[in-house]
């Protein structure tokens, strides 16, 4: 199975982005994860998938959790919030930590801002952003888990760079349910 790690330091959103995109649902609250893991078939490019969504751990204290589930992660959305400067800082660590411990050469990624619900808050300039994406080859995208924007596009394009990347790991999970197959008539003569 597919392991999809949404990373990111503690506060940037990681389980609100990951429960709008399973359940299309909201919490303003607030309680830090220490890892929660959801398995869920998913469409992409007119097949279904099985894919293990691992919400990982953001604060400090429970990085060796956090730490475990990256190192067993086959690719990464990895969050900041647009209205934190710590966050985006924290981001461009765990990407190259990601990157240094995995020894790969093309890692799936995509970087998420979230909170763009905060756009009059915002801390990191988008221009920065694009620079830095840009400068990586990592697609980039602005959601609000709040609101909804983009959190499925942000999940598709996760799908894309696996596809792009590492095709071979979206094939190994291809959903094991039966297909409907039709029956044909037979004749014997």
């Amino acid at each position: 199975m597919l392991r999809l790690c949404v990373a990111g330091s503690g506060g940037v959103g990681k389980s609100s982005l990951t429960i709008r995109y399973l359940r299309d649902e909201f919490t303003e609250y607030y309680d830090p994860t220490l890892e929660e893991t959801y398995q869920k078939e998913i469409e992409y490019a007119g097949r279904l998938y099985d894919v293990e969504i691992v919400d990982t751990a953001g604060q400090e204290e429970f990085s060796s959790f956090r730490d475990s589930s990256l190192a067993t992660g086959d690719a990464f959305l990895i969050l900041f919030a647009i209205n934190s400067q710590a966050s985006w800082l924290e981001m461009k660590e765990l990407r190259s930590k990601i990157i240094d411990d995995k020894e790969q050469p093309s890692i799936p990624m995509v970087i998420v801002g979230n909170k763009r619900d905060l756009e009059d808050e915002r801390e990191v300039e988008s221009d920065e952003i694009q620079e830095y994406c840009y400068s990586f080859s990592i697609p980039y995208i602005e959601t609000s888990a709040k609101t909804g924007l983009n959190v499925q596009e942000a999940f598709q394009l996760m799908y894309g760079q696996i596809h792009r990347l590492q095709a071979h790991m979206l094939e190994r999970t291809l959903s094991k349910k039966p297909t409907k197959s039709r029956r044909k008539d037979c004749i014997i003569v």
